[in-house]
């Protein structure tokens, strides 16, 4: 029998998972990580990204962050997003228009920006669209 550990996810508005799985791969800052049971304690910012979480029987679920908090503990991790949702409930229309706002923004040199604002929108719409694609073709539907 596989070790496991439980894990949450959630948002400032809901809880999205909570569950016994057998590993977490998170986007975190400084690059990817992946977490197992009895892993050291760590707590580390997040990027928007892809978290996926391998559920016992090696079923994965895929989800979306924009950024936040990961908080591992022994037998316990902890996601803390600003945002969160399902991969399956991903928009791609609506992140191909936040990544054209802020791309627009980015290039209005003349209108009152805060370029770190834009940015900041642009990586969180780019990583929504690459966690869209990055599930269709784990369902074969490149």
């Amino acid at each position: 029998m596989a070790m496991t550990m439980h894990v949450n996810i959630v948002s400032a508005e809901q809880e999205i998972f909570s569950g016994t799985v057998e590993q977490v791969i998170a986007p975190a800052k400084m690059g990817e990580v992946g977490i197992y049971p009895r892993h050291t304690q760590l707590l580390t910012q997040l990027k928007p990204g892809e978290v996926r979480v391998i559920k016992q029987g090696g079923e994965e679920e895929f989800f979306f962050v924009s950024g936040g908090m990961l908080e591992v503990q022994p037998h316990m991790v902890t996601v803390l997003a600003d945002t969160a949702l399902r991969a399956r409930d991903l928009d791609e229309a609506k992140a191909m228009e936040a990544k054209a706002r802020a791309e627009q923004a980015l290039e209005d040199r003349k209108g009152e920006i805060d370029y770190a604002t834009a940015e900041a929108e642009l990586a969180e719409a780019i990583a929504q669209l690459q966690a869209i694609q990055k599930l269709r073709k784990r369902m074969g539907q490149v």
